[in-house]
C-alpha cells in the first residue's frame, strides 16, 4: 500500500482551515492569523463578481470534495512553512453553496514577522489552492444559462477567476 505525502500532513493547531456554507468575515480570518510575533498579516479576499469574460453573472454555486480539499489546504500550509519558515499562521477558508454577487467565496490570511514573506506566502496559497483543490463552481448567467467549471480551469482562461 502506498500513501501520499498529503494524506500524512496534519494541520498545526495555530492554523485554521475550513470549507463552509457559512458566510466568511475578514475580521474573523484576520484574528485567526494574528500572532504577537507578526509584523504583517496579509489577507486575500476572493469575491463573486458580476461578470466572467464580459458575460453578466448573477450568482455562483460552489461544491467541493471536502476531505481532499482540506488535505490540499494542509499541504499548502506545510509548503509555506518549508518555503517561508518564519510564517506564524496560515488561514484558508472557502465557501460552498449558492453565493450572490459581492459575497466572499474564499479568504486566505498569512501571519508572519515580515511583510514580503507574508505577501509571497499568501499569493502562493491562493494560486496553489486554485490550481490543486477539488473545488468547482457553477456560474449562473443573466440570460438564465449556467455551467460548472473547476476553479483550476480559471487559471487557463484569459481572465483570472
Amino acid at each position: 500500500m502506498t500513501t501520499t505525502l498529503t494524506s500524512a500532513i496534519k494541520p498545526k493547531a495555530e492554523d485554521s482551515f475550513a470549507i463552509t456554507f457559512a458566510p466568511l468575515f475578514i475580521e474573523e480570518i484576520y484574528a485567526k492569523a494574528d500572532d504577537p510575533a507578526n509584523g504583517a498579516v496579509v489577507v486575500m479576499s476572493g469575491m463573486v463578481r458580476n461578470n466572467t469574460d464580459g458575460q453578466p453573472v448573477v450568482s455562483l454555486e460552489y461544491q467541493a470534495y471536502e476531505p481532499m480539499a482540506l488535505r490540499v489546504f494542509y499541504q499548502i500550509a506545510a509548503d509555506i512553512r518549508s518555503f517561508w519558515p518564519d510564517v506564524k499562521r496560515v488561514v484558508i477558508h472557502h465557501r460552498i453553496g449558492h453565493l450572490q454577487v459581492g459575497e466572499i467565496s474564499v479568504l486566505v490570511a498569512i501571519g508572519c514577522p515580515h511583510r514580503r514573506e507574508a505577501f509571497e506566502a499568501c499569493q502562493y496559497a491562493i494560486d496553489t489552492l486554485k490550481h490543486n483543490a477539488p473545488i468547482w463552481k457553477k456560474e449562473h448567467w443573466a440570460d438564465g444559462s449556467s455551467s460548472w467549471v473547476s476553479i483550476g480551469a480559471c487559471e487557463q482562461s484569459t481572465e483570472s477567476c
